[in-house]
């Protein structure tokens, strides 16, 4: 535990509370539950005199509160030392990471879960208990990486635009605040967060995405691996679910009908909790199986706890990645990710192997589909009507599409209208549809292709379209 100097403590209150630094206004002995869970954790540091907007209001010291906050320690179970001094009008409490895990206050148990302490309950003890001396994989110095050539400035700054965080600070101050670095080196964690391509240091630190055309994998119709960092490799595995995955369009008369097929919060949950939930250690990839039915994110790593208590036990495997996410908004609320994605979509299924969790997300099936389609035969007469006009097809297509749309053609925005609805639809039924020719047809295809709005997904004579909305 090094202690701080001034400019080093006004760093740190820019950087903001996190898994190893706690503010508080005033002091109370309920402090306790803070100073066990930083003892469980990786130790931490309490400022007494700050408030949660980054604000110093100031606190006044005697050598009875000092005592108070030693008395604290020395009787948590088991006892350990803490350490006080002022800074000004300043107070800090240095709680070093404990030897004796695990530590309680008052017969209670507590952990430090981001910018929580929050309580064990016994499923949580338990598994704490055969994991706390278990090395820890975020926070081994990579001697493999080189600050120099290998730590990417760009991502760096976007990340810490995305936080609280003083910019004015230093990178090393940054770093070092966020637990990013050991005894002053990049560790595991800042190369996951910050590397130029997680593959030159982890073979299996990318996230392999696949698009199916069948259950039984016999056809794949798209596949991509990403392996930049961590931050631009959740962006992109977003991104190939949402490209191959839509919201549905049903057109009725005049009216227009969208419902998401997953809503796009419960698919970034899933995304984001494997990745910080991964297991390091194993060599197995974070893979993402898209199939006509289903949707399946898998990650390497066994549950933490028992089964029964899966979303209500919060235990985190790899806390600087969750608190660095919370800190940038893709985790919302550390520990709560498996409820919001059974609240998201109810049909969520999550299944447990010996070294693997998986998410598996339930599509629209194949009745629902061809039910889809049906209804969508309403307008058929209505597309073939060369008289149409723009502004009909534009309220078919809605508010997002009215600025695009403006620079297409009648027939482009009737291709998109019966794309977005059939995927598999053949160049010669949709010259059915339309009452047009083929080589009609094939033209505004290519038109809608170049302007990046259309994306043939697979072979010419069994793959699928791809609408991008704007």
């Amino acid at each position: 535990m090094f202690y701080l100097n001034k400019e080093e403590l006004l760093d740190l209150i820019k950087t903001g509370e996190g898994y190893t630094l706690e503010f508080k206004e005033s002091f109370s002995s309920s402090i306790d539950k803070e100073i066990c869970a930083f003892a469980n954790a990786n130790g931490g540091k309490i400022l007494l005199g700050v408030d949660n907007n980054n604000q110093i209001v100031g606190f006044s010291s005697s050598n009875s509160l000092v005592s108070q906050i030693q008395d604290i320690a020395r009787n948590m179970d088991p006892s350990f030392k803490v350490t006080f001094e002022m800074k000004d009008n300043i107070g800090i409490i240095y709680v070093p990471e404990g030897r004796d895990k695990p530590y309680s206050a008052g017969g209670r148990f507590y952990l430090r879960q981001g910018a929580n302490s929050q309580r064990m309950n016994r499923a949580e003890l338990l598994k704490f208990l055969q994991n706390s001396n278990q090395i820890s994989f975020e926070k081994q110095i990579n001697e493999d990486f080189d600050f120099e050539n290998d730590f990417d400035v760009a991502k760096f700054n976007a990340f810490v635009s995305k936080t609280s965080i003083d910019s004015p600070l230093s990178k090393m101050h940054i770093l070092k605040n966020l637990n990013l670095l050991t005894e002053d080196k990049p560790n595991n964690a800042c190369v996951l967060l910050f590397s130029h391509r997680i593959t030159k240091f982890f073979l299996s630190g990318d996230i392999s995405c696949v698009l199916y055309k069948t259950e039984n994998k016999s056809e794949m119709l798209d596949k991509k691996e990403f392996n930049a960092d961590f931050i631009s490799n959740f962006d992109n595995a977003v991104s190939f679910i949402l490209r191959n995955t839509r919201t549905l369009v049903e057109i009725k008369g005049r009216e227009r009908l969208e419902q998401s097929e997953i809503p796009e919060e419960a698919l970034r949950e899933a995304i984001i909790n494997a990745m910080i939930h991964k297991d390091y250690f194993l060599e197995g990839r974070i893979l993402i199986e898209i199939f006509p039915s289903k949707i399946v994110i898998a990650n390497p790593g066994k549950l933490l706890f028992d089964k029964k208590e899966l979303g209500k036990v919060s235990m985190t495997r790899n806390p600087i990645l969750s608190d660095c996410m919370f800190r940038v908004g893709l985790v919302e609320k550390i520990g709560s990710g498996i409820s919001r994605m059974q609240t998201l979509f109810p049909s969520v299924k999550f299944e447990l192997s010996l070294n693997w969790f998986k998410i598996t997300f339930p599509r629209i099936n194949e009745v629902k589909r061809k039910k889809r389609v049906e209804k969508f035969k309403i307008t058929k007469n209505e597309l073939k009507n060369k008289k149409i006009s723009k502004e009909v097809l534009l309220d078919y297509l809605g508010e997002s599409w009215e600025k695009v749309g403006r620079t297409l053609g009648v027939t482009q925005l009737k291709l998109i209208i019966i794309l977005s609805a059939k995927k598999e639809i053949t160049i010669r039924e949709l010259a059915s549809e339309l009452d047009i020719s083929t080589t009609a047809v094939e033209n505004n295809l290519k038109k809608l292709k170049d302007s990046g709005i259309l994306e043939r997904l697979g072979s010419d004579k069994e793959g699928s379209w791809e609408i991008s909305h704007p």
